[in-house]
């Protein structure tokens, strides 16, 4: 069960009575300070799993952090998958090892096609959340 979402690939959640952060796997959404971006990214996230909403985690591994990676299903869909596909977040290519890196590939492609989210054409993301945190630092 979802406790609360951190940005737009980051949150909490519940298994019984032990809560923890789960990563999203596989994806990168851009930093909340990326704006609009990462505001958007947060608010979609917000509004796909509401706090309280039953989720399935597929661990795919653990982070340097010590949160669990994983790809989120809820109502019988990737969420992963879904914010992709939104143009919400971008594939995380360097972690797509344990992920359906066609299926994430092709989604990112169409969202860009489409320009979708932070692929709009009139104000696109710019520097990829990656690159973003490493400058940030």
């Amino acid at each position: 069960m979802v406790v609360n979402t951190g940005d737009g690939d980051t949150l909490r959640v519940q298994n019984g009575s032990k809560s923890y952060t789960v990563r999203l796997g596989c994806i990168d959404a851009p930093e909340r300070s990326q704006t609009p971006w990462g505001i958007n990214a947060a608010t979609r996230l917000k509004q796909l799993l509401p706090k309280g909403q039953g989720v399935q985690v597929r661990r795919l591994d653990t982070d340097r952090y010590g949160r669990t990676v994983a790809e989120l299903m809820a109502n019988g869909r990737s969420v992963n998958l879904q914010m992709v596909q939104e143009g919400q977040a971008v594939v995380y290519r360097q972690y797509l090892s344990r992920c359906d890196a066609s299926q994430y590939v092709n989604a990112e492609a169409i969202s860009k096609q489409q320009e979708l989210g932070v692929w709009n054409r009139s104000n696109p993301l710019r520097v990829m959340p990656w690159d973003y945190r490493r400058t940030a630092r």
